[in-house]
């Protein structure tokens, strides 16, 4: 409940003014000034000192206990708190409109709040208070924009994390099969050459054996296999070994279709080791061409988790100085590979770049951010469907880099703010508006540029660095 205080509340509140660090030193009637134009306010604990939406017109003081600020729309983001003490709400030249969350007393508390409507004559009689509350709204804005900025880098960590996650995931449940597999098809390969070596074969039949299987395995296709071909082989292949009455025929065909045996083949090979052998010695050879199958598949499978480890590190540039000579192309090519879980078959990538391209005097791991959030940003801009195209070249004494999608571009109204902090075009929980704040904030950081152009189809982020970085004073 609010009081308006008179009297001898006017000189409580005067002393509990004076406790606190901003109004200590102030002279007396300043103090019952201010004591006079407030709301002396009491909150029990849970109870709503302001709600989402309300107009931000209070400068709060708290004298007791603590409030609690949390965003309606975004629950799980960060909590804004305020203790005794503390001066908080609408401060002067503030341009803060309305609040974003909702406001509890987490115990007991007291609060003084003075309406805005009073502060061109506070700061008229007071100027040094208004000094005072300017540099809490600086400070204020330094932690905030911290702390948002912190959330968007982890929200940024939290999603290449879930898409790297998920690529790893593919190649080590494939290698993971694969070894599965490889382990029964073993007990194939022994129990077919335990049958096979019980026959009395010449020297000449195991030669035929040992050479079919050396051609299959050696077989690879000067072109691209054709589906239908393929098919009419394994047809052909299945039928000719369903009338020699050979065992699960129909799992052995696409293994040698896949070989490039053919029925002609497949008759030599019977004539000369006979209808009793023939069984034995295409079970074995079936089971040796699905081992090197199952074996290419662990190396490609272990291959890809290498290369994004491999990727993983020099995108971060772990174990690396700070600042050094750093490939640009290397580094987008990382974040690219980082990035692969958002581009996939759906995002065609355009490459244009300058083959003599220098290297550049930077911190890597930072202009690596630039490329992650320029091209995440033309994805979302693209809604994932569309084509990136980026450029690179020297000039003079600088580089280039250019990103360009073929998406809906920046609406003329906005394009003036995109860099700015906080501004966002995205849903409520999809971003901060930091990324491009970001970008801008580490471009500067290297004495370089950033601008953009943009038309409908046509959206183009340029970054010029210099290749050197001017010695610090």
């Amino acid at each position: 409940m609010a009081e308006s205080p008179t009297g001898e509340k006017i000189e409580q509140l005067v002393n509990d003014l004076r406790k606190i660090d901003v109004f200590t030193d102030l002279p007396q009637e300043h103090l019952a000034w201010l004591a006079e134009k407030s709301e002396d306010i009491h909150l029990a604990t849970g109870d709503v000192f302001i709600r989402a939406g309300d107009p931000a017109v209070w400068l709060a003081v708290i004298l007791e206990g603590e409030i609690r600020l949390q965003r309606n729309d975004d629950p799980d983001g960060p909590i804004y708190s305020a203790g005794a003490g503390e001066v908080t709400g609408y401060l002067p030249f503030s341009r803060l409109t309305t609040f974003m969350g909702t406001g509890r007393a987490v115990m007991p508390t007291r609060i003084v709040r003075l309406h805005k409507d009073f502060f061109p004559e506070m700061l008229q009689r007071m100027p040094l208070l208004g000094q005072r509350l300017v540099a809490i709204m600086s400070d204020r804005i330094r932690e905030t924009t911290r702390t948002e900025t912190q959330r968007e880098k982890m929200m940024a960590l939290g999603k290449l994390s879930a898409g790297l996650a998920h690529e790893l995931n593919n190649p080590a449940a494939a290698a993971q099969r694969a070894a599965v597999s490889l382990r029964e098809t073993l007990e194939s390969v022994r129990d077919s050459s335990i049958r096979l070596a019980r026959h009395a074969l010449t020297d000449e039949q195991r030669e035929m054996i040992l050479q079919f299987e050396h051609e299959a395995k050696q077989f690879t296709p000067k072109t691209a296999t054709d589906p239908l071909a393929q098919s009419d082989r394994e047809e052909r292949i299945t039928s000719w070994l369903e009338k020699r009455q050979v065992p699960d025929a129909w799992k052995i065909a696409p293994i040698l279709a896949d070989g490039g045996v053919e029925v002609s083949r497949l008759e030599s090979l019977a004539s000369e080791v006979g209808a009793v052998v023939l069984c034995d010695a295409l079970m074995r050879i079936a089971a040796l061409l699905t081992i090197g199958r199952l074996i290419a598949e662990i190396e490609n499978s272990t291959k890809r988790i290498s290369e994004l480890v491999k990727a993983i590190k020099e995108y971060s540039y772990m174990d690396q100085a700070s600042l050094q000579e750093v490939d640009v192309h290397h580094g987008i090519e990382n974040t690219l590979t980082i990035l692969g879980f958002r581009l996939k078959k759906t995002v065609k990538v355009i490459r244009e770049f300058d083959p003599n391209l220098p290297k550049v005097c930077a911190f890597g791991g930072e202009l690596n951010q630039v490329w992650t959030n320029l091209v995440d940003n033309a994805i979302d801009a693209m809604n994932g469907k569309g084509e990136l195209r980026i450029r690179t070249h020297r000039n003079l004494d600088r580089i280039t880099v250019e990103f360009q999608d073929n998406g809906p571009g920046i609406p003329p109204e906005i394009k003036a703010r995109i860099f700015d902090p906080f501004f966002t075009t995205k849903g409520v929980g999809e971003g901060t508006g930091l990324g491009l704040d970001t970008v801008a904030r580490i471009v500067r950081k290297h004495h370089g540029e950033i601008r953009v152009e943009s038309k409908p189809g046509d959206t183009r982020f340029i970054v010029d660095l210099p290749l050197k970085q001017p010695r610090p004073q």
